[in-house]
């Protein structure tokens, strides 16, 4: 497997997600969250998992609806989570296209032995690189930090190239300003020159990003302002 195995998490419990986040990453994969089926979709537009650990029972669309209509698009695994435990319950969601069914509440260890036999069953999935993300007619490659429009490359400066990779890897989620410094400045290999990346500085590449990726940057579409926090790329 080249680098971790990439889970989405689908839970409508924050706490729930947060708790089953940090436990996976402590345990070596690299861990998205999504609070309801819409918001997965979203992220599945953008990203390719090699496994989705999913709650059944969302306000909503459920786990259930979910996993039927991805399965019918989709080789990614997926577990399901449910409260349910019975055996038609179970049947149930297999039914549905499920790999594996878990029931609540479980052991951290028991879910992290279910999700390894997935992961050794499915290889290829396993092996696959992040999918591109598709931003309106552009097309940006996380591999090899391209961002394409058609055939013709877009040049991104050095910065603007640091911001998509942070974006890429964060896609639906908040990323602050002072997390943009930091890794902006960990990405030239040293600390954070005052100069280039404190919070005005920032802004002022993300403008310039904008100017590039968006059909009206004074109205971003994909690269969004999250006032009092921070930025999201939400791709199509």
């Amino acid at each position: 497997m080249q680098g971790p195995a990439h889970i989405l998490i689908v839970d409508d419990d924050e706490r729930i997600r947060g708790l089953l986040q940090k436990f996976l990453i402590r345990n070596g994969f690299m861990v998205t969250t999504a609070r309801d089926a819409a918001h997965a979709r979203r992220l599945l537009a953008g990203l390719e998992f090699n496994l989705i650990v999913m709650d059944v029972m969302m306000p909503g669309e459920d786990g259930l609806s979910l996993t039927r209509d991805l399965r019918r698009r989709l080789a990614t695994p997926i577990l399901l989570l449910t409260a349910r435990g019975e055996t038609r319950d179970r049947i149930e969601g297999l039914e549905a296209g499920a790999d594996d069914y878990l029931p609540k509440p479980f052991e951290p260890k028991e879910l992290l032995l279910r999700i390894n036999a997935i992961l050794r069953r499915v290889p290829a999935v396993a092996e696959r690189g992040p999918m591109p993300l598709h931003l309106g007619p552009l097309r940006y490659d996380p591999d090899r930090s391209e961002l394409w429009q058609g055939d013709t490359l877009v040049r991104l400066t050095g910065t603007e190239a640091a911001l998509m990779r942070i974006f890429a890897a964060r896609v639906g989620k908040v990323v602050t300003r002072a997390e943009l410094v930091e890794e902006l400045g960990r990405d030239r290999g040293g600390a954070p020159d005052p100069g280039d990346t404190q919070d005005r500085a920032v802004d002022v590449q993300i403008t310039r990003l904008r100017r590039k990726i968006e059909p009206d940057p004074r109205e971003p579409r994909y690269l969004q302002t999250v006032r009092g926090a921070g930025y999201v790329l939400s791709p199509e």
